[in-house]
């Protein structure tokens, strides 16, 4: 039997981040399935996005549940399928949800889906304001609201374990409906050429410069300790509200050329950096609020053939297997940094290309699809609007 199963996201290209990636892959995916009728309800700067096979691409979203509620309300969907927790608001409306969570959302909820609506002609100008003005109040409403929300959605989907485990220690009635499925890479990064070595070793982190627990900056002074003993060049890729602070930290540690800070870069522009990297690194902190759910650039990265040296916390732990495709640090402070690359730059350690991409192929987004519609396929099947 067929199901229409509409996906609801605020996080979609052309943004670029983990959720953004999970929605278009588990997207793409889905639209293969020939008993599944697929209709992603995305922001309105998506309009310009080409949808994937088999997939609908509604931009329509608000990311405020007083009005994209009505919005959705009568459209034939058997199973609606939240993206991210934001807008698990859908299980209080009666209807089939399933609910993918990544971890931050649920602990510190973006976008705030609990705001006025504001419909009538007179209020709209002031939207904005009092949106902007007034967040956290927004915010606690959203809490409030995942509170009542999660126990009643039909399945929820995480992206690891421990994602599952902080979110059942603080919403225990959600036990017995949680599935761990992971995410995956995009089997177009097992087709990164390696790039011939470098002169000096390159070194990659590829990530939103928005939050500090990212540790960019201790990267940067570990480095700082290692650029008399070791030839490196270390590339940074991204943007956010962090960059200028770090550009100047660089040059304020006598980093100089060893750094480039690349910016938002393409698809294609961010291949030819894991083509060319020998290491990526992304030391992240947990910290109250946001930690790192998975961590899809990680299997990017060593399905480019790319080993990693991560943080052993949340679910970066998951994200990279030891030894095989990369290696931990146990406190993502500047010393244990500063070792960890000094490690692999005296080659003390070592990682094999082959070997890191036996261990991408594991995290395939046919099993996240697979997960996903036998979830679907659990509920009993009702008629939208009834």
């Amino acid at each position: 039997m067929t199901l229409r199963i509409g996906l609801v996201t605020s996080e979609f290209p052309p943004d670029l981040g983990g959720v953004e990636t999970y929605a278009w892959q588990l997207a793409n995916e889905l639209g293969r399935r020939p008993n599944l009728q697929v209709t992603v309800y995305a922001p309105h700067k998506s309009a310009g996005i080409a949808a994937p096979p088999g997939v609908t691409i509604k931009p329509i979203l608000t990311s405020c549940m007083g009005l994209d509620w009505p919005k959705l309300k009568d459209e034939s969907i058997d199973v609606w399928h939240a993206l991210s927790a934001a807008h698990a608001w859908l299980a209080l409306k009666g209807r089939p949800t399933v609910v993918s969570i990544h971890g931050n959302d649920f602990l510190a909820p973006y976008p705030l889906t609990i705001r006025p609506a504001l419909r009538l002609p007179g209020l709209r100008a002031l939207r904005t304001i009092i949106w902007r003005r007034f967040r956290p109040l927004w915010r606690r409403a959203t809490h409030s609201m995942l509170a009542r929300a999660l126990p009643y959605a039909s399945a929820i989907i995480s992206n690891s374990r421990y994602t599952a485990d902080i979110l059942l220690k603080q919403h225990p009635a959600c036990a017995g409906k949680v599935h761990v499925a992971w995410v995956g890479v995009d089997p177009i990064f097992f087709d990164v050429p390696r790039a011939p070595k470098n002169k000096a070793p390159q070194l990659l982190t590829v990530c939103r410069l928005s939050e500090p627990r990212k540790n960019v900056d201790r990267v940067l002074h570990a480095l700082a300790a290692l650029k008399d003993r070791f030839e490196f060049e270390y590339i940074v890729a991204g943007e956010g509200g962090l960059l200028p602070e770090l550009k100047r930290l660089a040059d304020s540690l006598g980093l100089g050329e060893r750094v480039r800070f690349v910016g938002r870069v393409s698809d294609a522009e961010l291949r030819d950096l894991y083509a060319r990297a020998d290491l990526f690194v992304l030391a992240a902190s947990v910290v109250p609020g946001s930690h790192e759910g998975f961590g899809i650039v990680y299997l990017e990265a060593a399905a480019s053939g790319v080993p990693s040296v991560a943080a052993r916390l949340a679910g970066a732990a998951e994200a990279v297997a030891d030894d095989r495709s990369g290696f931990f640090i146990d406190t993502p402070d500047v010393a244990s940094i500063r070792d960890a690359l000094a490690r692999y730059l005296s080659g003390d350690i070592r990682f094999d290309a082959i070997t890191c991409r036996e261990f991408a192929r594991g995290f395939g987004w046919e099993r996240v699809a697979d997960i996903c519609e036998a979830a679907y396929r659990e509920i009993p099947v009702r008629k939208s609007g009834s």
